[in-house]
C-alpha cells in the first residue's frame, strides 16, 4: 500500500516549485494570489520565476527547491507551477528516502506526471495527476477544485472518479481489474524508457493522456510503449483525452484508439477527462483502483490522503 500524504486543509502552506519550463512572474503572482484568497500560506522555491531558455534553472537548482520543500515541516502541499520539459532531468538528484519519511501532496500533470510516477516507484509515495498553479485562477471550472479537494482534503475509503455530467466515459474492451495506477502523459512516459526511472507497469492500469500532437506523432509514442512492453506486462488500459490533437493522413484519435488500442485486447476505458483538457480529474497515481468496464466505473479503493 502507498504512503498517503498528510490531508490538506485551508490555512496549511503550499510550496511553489517550477521543476521545468518557466512561466511568467505576472501569471505565477496572480495564482499565488489566488491561493492566499481561498486560505492558503505559500512559500516559493528559490527558482520559482528563473528562466533559461525552456529550464527554469539547472536541473541540480530544480531538484535542491523540490527537497527543501520535501524537507520543510510547514509544508503541506508542493505545487509546481507548470510542466513542460526538463522534469526528468531533477530524477538524479532526489533523495527518496528523504521523500518517503517526508510525505506531502504532490499535484500536477504535464511533465510533471515523470515527477508522480518515480515518487511512486521509488518512495512509495502517492500523488495526483491533478491541478498545477497555473490552474488555480477564477475562471477553472468547479468541476476542477472539487475533484481536486475532493482527493486532498477529504479522508474517504472509496471514491469513485466521475466525469463532468455531459462528458461520458466509455467502456471499450470489457473486463473488471483491480490495481496500482500509473502513468500519465504519453510523450513523458516515452521519454523515460531505457532510464533507471522507466515506469514499472506489471501489474498496473495504465491512464494517458496527451496534447498538442499530431496523431502520428501520438501513433509513434504509443507504438514505442508497445514495442517496449509497456502493454504487454499492464492490466488495464484508461485513455484520456487528447487535447488539441490534430487528425493526420485522415486519421483521428478515435481511429488510433480503435485501431491500435482496442487490439491490444486489454480491459479498456476511454474519454476519461484529464490533465490538459478543460475539465480534470484528480487521478491518484499509486493508488488502488478498480476498473470495471462492465458497469463503467473507475474507483479509487483507498484513502488517499491520512487524516
Amino acid at each position: 500500500m502507498a504512503i498517503r500524504p498528510p490531508i490538506l486543509r485551508r490555512g496549511d502552506t503550499v510550496g511553489i516549485v517550477t521543476l521545468g519550463s518557466p512561466l511568467g512572474e505576472a501569471e505565477i503572482n496572480a495564482r499565488i494570489q489566488f491561493l492566499r484568497n481561498i486560505g492558503f500560506q505559500v512559500i516559493l522555491g528559490n527558482n520559482v520565476y528563473a528562466s533559461n531558455g525552456y529550464l527554469a534553472g539547472t536541473d541540480e537548482e530544480r531538484a535542491a527547491d523540490l527537497m527543501r520543500m520535501f524537507e520543510n515541516n510547514q509544508v503541506k502541499m508542493i505545487l509546481p507551477t507548470r510542466g513542460g520539459v526538463g522534469v526528468a532531468g531533477i530524477l538524479p538528484y532526489l533523495n527518496f528516502q528523504t521523500i518517503q519519511s517526508n510525505p506531502k501532496i504532490v499535484t500536477g500533470y504535464s511533465d510533471i506526471t515523470v515527477l508522480l510516477n518515480a515518487l511512486h516507484q521509488f518512495a512509495n509515495l502517492l500523488s495526483f495527476q491533478s491541478l498545477l498553479l497555473i490552474d488555480f485562477t477564477p475562471e477553472t471550472p468547479a468541476y476542477n477544485f472539487n475533484q481536486f479537494f475532493s482527493s486532498t482534503s477529504v479522508f474517504s475509503w472509496m471514491r469513485q472518479i466521475q466525469n463532468p455530467p455531459d462528458i461520458q466515459l466509455v467502456s471499450r474492451v470489457q473486463g473488471n481489474v483491480t490495481g496500482t495506477l500509473v502513468g500519465g502523459n504519453i510523450a513523458s512516459f516515452v521519454g523515460t524508457l531505457g532510464t533507471p526511472f522507466e515506469t514499472d507497469t506489471r501489474g498496473k492500469i495504465i491512464v494517458l493522456e496527451e496534447t498538442h500532437e499530431p496523431i502520428n506523432t501520438v501513433f509513434r509514442y504509443m507504438n514505442h510503449l508497445k514495442m517496449a512492453g509497456k502493454f504487454n506486462d499492464c492490466i488495464g488500459i484508461i485513455m484520456g483525452e487528447c487535447t488539441n490533437c490534430q487528425a493526420a493522413y485522415g486519421k483521428t484519435y478515435e481511429d488510433l484508439i480503435n485501431e491500435f488500442v482496442v487490439p491490444l485486447g486489454k480491459p479498456l476505458m476511454t474519454n476519461l477527462a484529464t490533465a490538459h483538457g478543460y475539465y480534470k480529474a484528480a487521478v491518484p497515481i499509486g493508488a488502488m483502483v478498480n476498473m470495471n468496464t462492465f458497469n463503467n466505473t473507475l474507483t479509487v479503493l483507498e484513502p488517499t490522503v491520512s487524516a
